[in-house]
């Protein structure tokens, strides 16, 4: 059996759904089904059984699924061995990052960094903090970007900058017309183009129930790009970090600022500690944290200092 079968096996047991696993391993279902298919028979049993609410582990899968997580681990720290002595960063760097970081960040650093390192391939997802822990958590990711607090107590975090969030509007939308900036009280009745469980929409939400009002949610998305063009497009208004709306004037919506010291996230790179990082993804690491140290910081309040680590 391969290392890619178990990381397929574990995510299917943690997703329960074939196509959300493929997401979250970047595969084709037939793909992911493969590796699945070929685990199976090199067990000489089934696993994994499909039903209508999804994808459920045999009495096998529920017996086999501690022995994979740690053959899973184990092959990890082997592999993180030999390239130490090797020296040479080669293969899959599995990133998760949040969607804005995703979207408006990395495409400044990923093609500076396969210049560099073109034996390295990351692989990149998208999602919420929640998830991307446990992915980190679980090996299916070797790091991610996404926004402090971070809930587990297992995972190293390494801060890497702070950020105010910002309201994102359609030109010429009347809260820009002050000139000044807003209060929440100001623009909680607006309707709203949301990123569910994004920090923004947390805040949006906090904002809302402190005045009893129920948000007027325009459209939800799970991607930053078409929040965005919701926005453009009219569609409603949107709470984005500093990162996202940098570019503004070149885009088709105004910013408008948030009063009383607005809202901030913390954004960190976290995995599960140094031991168990290929020297493939120690390179990225390094990399992420050097590129956003030597950035311009129009869009950062502070960045961490060199070497800075939360738990």
């Amino acid at each position: 059996m391969t290392s890619e079968q178990l990381r397929a096996f574990l995510e299917v047991a943690r997703a329960g759904r074939l196509a959300t696993a493929a997401r979250g391993l970047g595969l084709s279902q037939s793909g992911l089904s493969r590796q699945l298919q070929s685990l199976e028979a090199a067990l000489g049993t089934r696993l994994l059984v499909r039903t209508p609410g999804g994808t459920v582990l045999t009495d096998a899968g529920e017996r086999f699924l501690p022995h994979a997580q740690r053959a899973l681990d184990a092959l990890t720290a082997g592999t993180s061995e030999l390239e130490r002595l090797s020296g040479t960063p080669h293969g899959v760097v599995s990133l998760g990052t949040l969607h804005t970081v995703g979207a408006y960040l990395l495409p400044d650093i990923i093609p500076a960094f396969a210049r560099q390192f073109p034996e390295v391939r990351p692989r990149l997802s998208e999602g919420l903090a929640p998830a991307m822990e446990e992915g980190v958590a679980r090996g299916a990711l070797d790091l991610a970007i996404l926004s402090l607090p971070v809930r587990r107590a297992d995972l190293v975090a390494q801060r890497l900058w702070e950020e105010s969030l910002v309201l994102a509007v359609p030109r010429g939308h009347r809260l820009t017309k002050s000139g000044k900036p807003v209060t929440m009280d100001e623009a909680v009745e607006e309707p709203w183009v949301v990123i569910p469980g994004m920090s923004g929409t947390r805040a949006m939400e906090a904002a809302c129930e402190a005045r009893g009002v129920t948000p007027r949610l325009a459209v939800e998305t799970d991607n930053a790009e078409a929040m965005r063009r919701m926005v453009e497009r009219g569609l409603g208004v949107a709470m984005v970090p500093q990162l996202m709306a940098r570019d503004h004037h070149a885009q088709g919506f105004d910013v408008v600022p948030l009063a009383r010291a607005g809202v901030k996230r913390q954004v960190a790179l976290i995995h599960r500690g140094e031991g168990y990082l290929t020297a493939a993804a120690r390179a990225l690491k390094s990399f992420i944290v050097e590129s956003v140290r030597a950035m311009p910081e129009p869009w950062g309040t502070r960045k961490a200092a060199p070497g800075a680590r939360v738990r």
